[in-house]
């Protein structure tokens, strides 16, 4: 996969290579093990959201189940682009839990859960410039961003060849032209240019967010959390975050289209 630039300071020059199906073995097979123990849910105190913290409770992994179908608001919702959004759904129905993506309990609400919670964020995107969606995992919502908004230039940053390998495959599938897998963890991207929005979703706690992610916002720029009901107890026990790094950080809550309860979105804004 070519290497694209991200800001105007330097090149990535860690893309993820054209065939990530020669990983080590080893490694793969270490990767298929924390999947296991990873698929079992994702904890809000250290993901964000949603909450699934047993994987012993309700449905199993290969277990069937009765995919979610999108209401007539969210199809006028996505518009033009729900067709795309709509086959990147169906992929994860099809691949996301047996290739560790999704948790067995998160298959049945693919449509509240993921895709439309991951374009809560979609009104706090800028006109033109640079997306850098760290932790993509799935490609929520770096996925859903790059299909919504063909006109931004949408980087994704995955540490884990195998979710590479995945985001790469719905890249070509769906046909994107403006996103870019890279194999590395946020931290590694430091010194090698910087983007007009950081895009985060089960990533972390606010402060370690701000940490992992203020040298990579660029003057001006924002980073931008989706976050659940402790939106406001993360923006506040990250006040010495904030403040020692200039940025200053709004809550917007946003109602569901699809559930009763609501995406909180964290804009964090470069003062300098």
């Amino acid at each position: 996969m070519s290497t694209k630039k991200l800001g105007s300071e330097s090149t990535l020059t860690h893309a993820l290579p054209s065939d990530t199906r020669s990983v080590d073995a080893k490694a793969a097979n270490a990767e298929d093990v924390a999947s296991q123990v990873m698929n079992t849910g994702l904890v809000e105190t250290e993901r964000g959201f949603p909450v699934e913290e047993n994987a012993k409770k309700g449905r199993q992994v290969g277990d069937p189940f009765t995919p979610e179908q999108p209401t007539d608001e969210v199809r006028r919702f996505f518009g033009s682009a729900f067709a795309d959004i709509e086959h990147f759904v169906h992929m994860l129905e099809e691949e996301g839990e047996i290739r560790g993506l999704v948790g067995p309990r998160e298959m049945e609400r693919l449509w509240s859960r993921h895709a439309v919670n991951s374009a809560a964020l979609l009104p706090f995107l800028p006109r033109s410039g640079q997306v850098l969606d760290i932790g993509s995992g799935a490609g929520l919502p770096g996925i859903v961003i790059a299909i919504c908004r063909p006109d931004l230039d949408v980087h994704l940053a995955e540490p884990m060849a195998r979710r590479c390998e995945w985001l790469s495959d719905v890249i070509e599938e769906i046909g994107l032209d403006n996103a870019t897998v890279h194999q590395l963890r946020a931290e590694e991207l430091r010194g090698k240019g910087r983007a007009d929005v950081i895009t985060a979703r089960a990533v972390a706690n606010m402060s370690k967010l701000i940490r992992m992610t203020t040298k990579l916002i660029a003057p001006k720029g924002s980073l931008v959390a989706l976050k659940g009901r402790r939106a406001a107890l993360e923006v506040q026990e990250a006040a010495r975050e904030l403040k020692s790094h200039h940025l200053v950080a709004n809550i917007h809550e946003v109602p569901s289209i699809m559930e009763e309860e609501s995406t909180f979105v964290v804009v964090c804004t470069r003062e300098k």
